[in-house]
């Protein structure tokens, strides 16, 4: 409505402007070069119009023409950046489902069109990374490296390059030079530090961490556990040649990360060593509270040195039992039961893990329990059995990597402090087929080394003389594990009497009674039920039975 209006506006002051021309039309004369043009003043002022509307269309006809290469050229730059935007659509898609020939094909088509456009020579590299022409990879990556946009990028590529290669000092060099170009850049404050780690240059690794924590690539819990570990390193290189700077450094590193067992340890070591007693036992109760560790608890059981062993053991007791410490402080107070010859406490200290599912070093435990106290030479033998077989123990591992020490850094990644106390992944149960057979002395009357054929016990029959059937019923094991080759084969047994806990067909012969009683009893093969499991510490001293102990029968394959 208001242009509406401003229009009409216009159109009334334009046919009033020349209402009123044509009311005063005037008179003008032009005399040049002899000639006298005579006009009205309307005439004159239309031909102006006109003449200037006529040198506008002029001048702009003249323009296009000045102008006409440029505009085509713009026309084919447009054209041609177009098809190379579809050739990097195309050759990103390619070089993703690892078409090798696609790619090439249209990375070639993308450099022609964009030039040194940077997706392009991305392209291109990925593409000679595909096709695993390395020369080219590298070519590209330092063509990067002249544009300053593109320069962190090449650094980028040329660092993976030489870390593929393993070329480390060149790596390092162009990782340090990444992080000089743009302070806080992730990839390459990580690189450095990680490269500094492998190499032990732990100063310089101290150094990047405050720059990562400054920078805020690392908060300040992370960066204070990362230069314990760091601290921790440079006290395990010292602890030979310099023992007072290794505990001081060990100290600190303790002070920072509490849970760090190397470093309550070795400062805990050290400390006893100098007859620091109880300010070793400080560090290593705050450790332990936090992180149980069988080391902590050995460094502690000695932390005054030449005590006997029983001393050690009442010491690693009060541990115990100021804090718990789970499996490890089980294990612990049975190794120093072991040394102490007090092989009722180390039994009391395993029997909680020995109920369960032994691991490896629990059943190592229990084998040397077993040669310990009674000399039990085949029985400590069923036990280093089942140690092959059983559930594998914490360890320090990285990355997937296992060791039996703790190290600084991941030799996997590189990572700083990767290594934790924890089972191995490919130790962690995930069903229960690969539970642990029972052995023969977990049947009566079977001859040691032998695995029996476990069934499932009926229910007594009722009163019509027809069995209930199992009462919960369980498949049996497809096949009969074979005995395991450290445990020598033992005589055949005597034939055994009958047990109620029978079931199935059975081949036996009757022990008693005629021929008729015989035919009539159903035949059911004999299943042995255990007095006790062989890692049975024993009964409890109230005499109550061992009701610890769970029975139910678990098989495996031993073979």
């Amino acid at each position: 409505m208001r242009r509406l209006i401003v229009l009409f506006l216009f159109v009334a002051a334009v046919a009033a402007a020349a209402a009123w021309l044509a009311d005063r039309p005037g008179a003008l004369t032009i005399t040049w070069l002899g000639y006298e043009i005579r006009t009205s003043f309307t005439v004159a002022l239309v031909a102006v119009l006109l003449l200037t509307v006529a040198l506008m269309v002029l001048w702009s006809l003249l323009r296009g023409l000045i102008a006409m290469p440029s505009f085509l050229s713009h026309v084919l730059e447009s054209r041609r950046r177009r098809k190379g935007q579809e050739a990097l659509t195309k050759g990103i898609v390619a070089v993703a489902a690892g078409d090798t020939a696609a790619a090439a094909r249209h990375a070639a088509v993308a450099e022609r069109s964009l030039g040194r456009d940077p997706l392009a020579m991305m392209l291109k590299a990925q593409t000679a990374q595909l096709s695993g022409d390395h020369a080219t990879v590298t070519r590209v990556f330092e063509a990067m490296l002249r544009d300053p946009e593109t320069e962190v990028l090449g650094l980028r590529g040329l660092f993976v390059q030489a870390r593929q290669e393993g070329d480390m000092t060149a790596a390092l060099r162009l990782a340090e030079r990444a992080a000089e170009l743009r302070p806080g850049l992730p990839w390459a404050t990580r690189a450095v530090l990680a490269i500094q780690s492998a190499e032990g240059d732990w100063a310089g690794a101290e150094r990047t961490l405050e720059q990562a924590r400054k920078a805020k690539l690392i908060d300040a819990a992370e960066a204070a556990y990362k230069r314990a570990v760091v601290l921790t390193a440079r006290a395990m290189e010292r602890e030979e040649t310099d023992p007072d700077a290794a505990r001081d450094l060990a100290l600190k590193a303790h002070k920072l990360a509490p849970e760090l067992v190397p470093a309550a340890v070795l400062a805990g070591r050290l400390l006893a060593a100098t007859g620091q007693t109880r300010k070793a036992k400080s560090v290593l109760e705050k450790t332990w509270a936090r992180s149980p560790h069988r080391d902590i608890a050995a460094v502690y059981a000695a932390a005054r040195p030449g005590d006997p062993p029983k001393e050690r053991l009442k010491r690693v007791q009060a541990l115990v039992r100021k804090h718990d410490g789970g499996a490890e402080g089980a294990v612990a107070l049975a190794m120093a039961a072991i040394d102490a010859a007090d092989w009722a406490e180390a039994r009391r200290a395993l029997r909680p893990l020995v109920a369960t599912r032994p691991t490896a070093r629990v059943a190592e435990l229990m084998a040397e329990i077993e040669e310990g106290e009674h000399g039990d030479v085949g029985r400590a033998r069923e036990w280093l059995a089942r140690a092959v077989h059983a559930p594998p123990d914490p360890t320090w591992t990285a990355d997937g990597y296992v060791s039996d020490e703790w190290r600084p850094v991941s030799p996997v990644t590189g990572e700083l402090g990767a290594f934790r106390w924890r089972v191995p992944v490919e130790g962690l149960p995930h069903h229960r087929d690969d539970a642990i057979a029972p052995f023969a002395e977990d049947v009566p009357g079977a001859p040691r080394g032998e695995v029996p054929v476990l069934v499932a016990a009926p229910e007594p029959p009722d009163e019509t003389g027809r069995g209930a059937g199992p009462a919960t019923p369980e498949p049996p094991s497809p096949a009969v594990a074979a005995p395991p080759p450290a445990v020598a084969a033992a005589p055949p047994p005597p034939p055994p009497e009958p047990a109620p806990a029978t079931a199935g067909p059975s081949t036996a012969e009757p022990a008693a009674g005629t021929a008729e009683e015989a035919s009539a009893k159903p035949q059911e093969p004999v299943v042995f039920v255990p007095p006790h499991a062989p890692d049975d510490p024993g009964p409890p001293e109230d005499g109550a039975g061992d009701t610890w102990f769970d029975p139910e029968p678990r098989a495996r394959d031993l073979g």
